[in-house]
């Protein structure tokens, strides 16, 4: 039987779509013994508000650590927690299912007031949300397994063998620089995420409505069982057993 790999770098509070791919392997990898960069979606994602979307962002070190890689990331000001469950109640408190789920939401933030690191906040965001989407496959660190490659195919390749990958789903922005041929080589496929299709749901201050917000947005406007009729990997009766994706 075959198995069917993911590998991305963490990200805080990610978009639906991360989910959806981390719901379609057998195992993802948290990518995160690469270099960080700044201004991506390691340390920050967007909330819906009666302004837009607005950026949480976790303040980490940089200054005199160019080329540090995202496991070494800490954080800058321990007080962000707070600022960001604050953001979240204030401007979600009037969403349907905000209620339910404020005391795993709230007891998330009160545990990242002790974490310094951002790899291992992300990881703890990541973990919970599938858990309450009922998604149970394998989140595992690229750090678990042998010494990496050169070349980014290379790596990617390297960590697919030892996973005992035959299949390697990626998101449609790798096409830029992902050479297949290096993956057939060694008898993996490649298969692609389509992030295509999303419907829309009651979200708060729409219009207009936007697709690219935290999964937080998701949730809480329609529940877990909700979100999941919302997303692209789980049965839908409107998409068919398999949930309309196009991997």
């Amino acid at each position: 039987m075959g198995k069917c790999v993911a590998i991305v770098q963490s990200c805080y509070i990610p978009w639906k779509g991360y989910f959806d791919l981390i719901n379609k392997v057998d195992e993802f990898i948290l990518y995160d013994d690469v270099q960080y960069s700044p201004r991506g979606w390691r340390n920050r994602n967007r909330i819906k508000t009666p302004g837009g979307a607005v950026w949480l962002t976790i303040p980490v070190k940089t200054k005199g650590r160019y080329g540090q890689e995202i496991r070494d990331v800490v954080v800058s000001d321990r007080r962000w927690p707070v600022r960001h469950w604050k953001s979240l109640c204030r401007n979600y408190a009037r969403a349907p299912h905000f209620e339910p789920l404020r005391p795993l939401l709230q007891s998330l933030y009160s545990e990242c007031e002790e974490e310094t690191h951002l790899s291992r906040i992300n990881a703890l965001f990541l973990r919970a949300i599938a858990d309450l989407l009922g998604i149970r496959t394998r989140l595992s660190w690229s750090m678990d397994y042998g010494p990496a490659v050169e070349g980014k195919t290379g790596r990617l390749v390297h960590l697919c063998l030892q996973a005992g990958a035959t299949e390697y789903l990626s998101g449609p922005a790798a096409k830029a620089y992902l050479d297949e041929g290096l993956f057939r080589e060694q008898g993996i496929r490649v298969n692609w995420m389509d992030y295509g299709g999303y419907p829309e749901y009651d979200q708060l201050f729409s219009p207009p409505f936007i697709h690219e917000v935290s999964i937080l947005d998701l949730i809480l406007n329609k529940g877990p069982e909700g979100a999941k009729e919302c997303m692209l990997s789980f049965p839908s009766p409107s998409r068919g057993r398999e949930g309309g994706a196009r991997a």
